[in-house]
């Protein structure tokens, strides 16, 4: 076995070893960007439903009544 070798096997392996630490943080910065987004998304919705909501009638004012209250007077 030549000396270098073995040297040359660990700098191999630690090419490949800082190659996958390279692809794992960028991946890591992508699912980083994901979760920002969808954070912002999240709030957004939230922001709508709340907007929503405070259009939406008091409960008990006869707009969201049952079916059978909507008929009219000749039936």
């Amino acid at each position: 076995m030549h000396p270098t070798e073995p040297h040359n096997a660990i700098d191999h392996r630690l090419t490949e070893l800082e190659i996958k630490a390279s692809f794992n943080e960028d991946l890591l910065d992508q699912l980083n960007q994901v979760v920002i987004r969808q954070q912002q998304q999240i709030d957004a919705l939230l922001r709508e439903v709340e907007r929503l909501r405070q259009q939406m009638p008091e409960a008990g004012s006869g707009v969201f009544s049952r079916a059978g209250d909507d008929l009219p007077p000749h039936y």
